[in-house]
């Protein structure tokens, strides 16, 4: 019987109608579902082995798991960005001055250092020859600039304070029906395409497994190597600089912003040996993700570090702090699906290349 065009078209046009209004009355609640998810993927199979533990009582098991989420996720970040926001005029004011300061020079000593001395010494000397004071100079415009837009990125404190208990009260409900919710996105997606869309679902399971690992997890290992290393060896406002670390971590910059800087002004200005213990501490907190990030990611799924990098600052430069989450999650699955449809089709029998 064929269908009449007219009552097709409305048909999906009330569809979209209920499913745009939906999303716009949960907008508020958008960002804390996409953290909650993304968390309570990253850390079900955590979640099953406190379960048995605890005598396979889910109850048990989701209370340690958002304790844990506070103390990991929540309050890390509420107190990074808190003093980020609170103390935003005093971070242009420095890095207006870092721009228009002129290179010091460092101690004779540094170069006798075993290893790392030579080569240290020469590129800074280099870089002091080129030129460091213009082209920081020139950079100084944009020092300011950018600082206030990640001030503004990141938005107010009381709403990312809100986001945050949103996060940690949805998870706690994820947990406590994560099969329920599991089948239910698994019947959606066989409901689209069969056993493909079940595929679909599981691959981008995995996808944001591997982005919530290899970014957060790594970012925060970075982040803690560098700040003992900093309330080590006394280095002042010591609590920004590690709350600027941790972002910059996050969005895949490395704590090399933050702590070669503070190298440099406590060789400059300091006590050579605090100054070699903050060096020793950020060399190993510069290049531990270059082991730990791949490791973390394959658990979850191969991505490349490129598309991860590209996720997290289109993220934040298109949805802001959820964008951090949101922008590399959103191109790992679709470059997983990608890959998967692609991979899929050479598999397929009879699609093999006909030669004559």
């Amino acid at each position: 019987m064929r269908r009449d065009l007219t009552q097709l078209t409305l048909a999906i046009l009330f569809i979209v109608a209920f499913i745009a209004t939906s999303l716009w009355i949960m907008r508020p609640f958008l960002p804390a579902i996409v953290w909650a998810m993304t968390l309570v993927i990253a850390t079900w199979p955590i979640m099953r082995r406190v379960e048995a533990r605890l005598w396979h009582s889910r109850g048990l098991a989701t209370v340690i798991m958002t304790l844990a989420l506070l103390l990991v996720f929540a309050v890390p970040f509420w107190l990074a960005i808190g003093t980020i926001v609170s103390n935003s005029a005093q971070i242009v004011q420095w890095a207006e001055t870092i721009a228009t300061a002129d290179l010091p020079t460092l101690p004779a000593w540094v170069g006798e250092l075993p290893l790392i001395g030579p080569g240290l010494a020469g590129a800074w000397d280099g870089l002091r020859e080129v030129g460091g004071r213009e082209l920081l100079q020139k950079a100084r415009p944009y020092t300011g600039m950018l600082t206030q837009w990640f001030v503004g990125a990141v938005g107010g404190f009381g709403t990312v304070l809100l986001q945050f208990i949103l996060t940690v009260i949805i998870s706690a409900l994820m947990y406590l029906r994560g099969e329920q919710a599991a089948e239910l996105a698994i019947r959606f997606g066989m409901r689209l395409a069969g056993e493909r869309g079940r595929q679909v679902v599981v691959l981008a399971a995995q996808a944001i497994r591997g982005v919530a690992l290899g970014v957060v997890v790594t970012a925060f290992i970075q982040s803690a190597i560098g700040a003992f290393a900093l309330f080590v060896t006394s280095v002042p406002y010591a609590p920004i600089l590690s709350a600027l670390m941790f972002m910059f971590c996050i969005a895949q910059l490395g704590p090399a912003p933050v702590l070669v800087p503070a190298i440099i002004w406590m060789y400059a200005h300091g006590d050579p040996a605090p100054a070699t213990i903050l060096l020793l501490f950020g060399i190993v907190a510069i290049t531990s993700d270059n082991i730990l990030r791949p490791i973390l990611i394959r658990r979850g799924v191969d991505l490349p570090i490129l598309l991860i990098l590209m996720g997290v600052v289109g993220g934040l430069v298109a949805f802001g702090l959820i964008g951090l989450f949101l922008g590399p999650t959103v191109l790992a699955v679709s470059y997983t699906l990608m890959t998967a449809w692609i991979a899929e089709e050479r598999s397929e029998p009879g699609r093999s290349t006909e030669t004559s």
